[in-house]
């Protein structure tokens, strides 16, 4: 029994801390995705648009290399511990950026909670490639949002310009 109300209070303390960093970021967006009995991913990003006549990638948005949408990492908080790209997350507060290329996006999830826009390789849990599709019509905005695709999953999604990208989050 103390053991259940220890992990209780260490889970309560992470999300406390979570909110810490998400109210940190200034004119951020919120997501979030609903798993059942209350558990979630929550991310938040830096809400950015681009001119609408220029393509913003290669330009604004750098290509092959480590990218912070708006200068500071996108956080995710998690209640629960979920799976991506075959690696597990435990509950708690991550950062994550991206490497945009032409074709494909890789997302990257680091244990680091700073967001300050600064990235340390160290600390990245996973590198996952995404899943990329042009869009039905462009975004003039760097637009991210979770998706439920099935039970227990749910896909991050990066839209910008005409090029959408995602990487499926699964409860465990």
């Amino acid at each position: 029994m103390r053991c259940i109300v220890l992990g209780c209070i260490l889970i309560a303390l992470l999300l406390i801390a979570c909110v810490g960093i998400a109210q940190n970021a200034n004119s951020g967006e919120t997501v979030t995705c609903n798993f059942d009995a209350g558990r979630q991913l929550v991310a938040e990003y830096q809400n950015i648009k681009f001119n609408p006549k220029k393509p913003p990638l290669g330009r604004e948005i750098p290509l092959g290399r480590v990218w912070a949408p708006g200068g500071k990492p996108m956080t995710l908080m998690t209640n629960t511990p979920v799976e991506i790209g075959g690696r597990s997350l435990a509950a708690g507060g991550y950062t994550m950026f991206v490497i945009p290329t032409a074709k494909q996006w890789t997302l990257i999830v680091s244990k680091s909670t700073d967001t300050s826009g600064k990235y340390d390789e160290s600390m990245d849990v996973v590198r996952v490639p995404m899943e990329s599709g042009e869009l039905p019509a462009a975004e003039a905005q760097f637009h991210v949002t979770f998706a439920h695709d099935a039970p227990g999953q749910c896909s991050l999604r990066l839209d910008v310009a005409t090029l959408g990208n995602w990487a499926a989050f699964k409860e465990k």
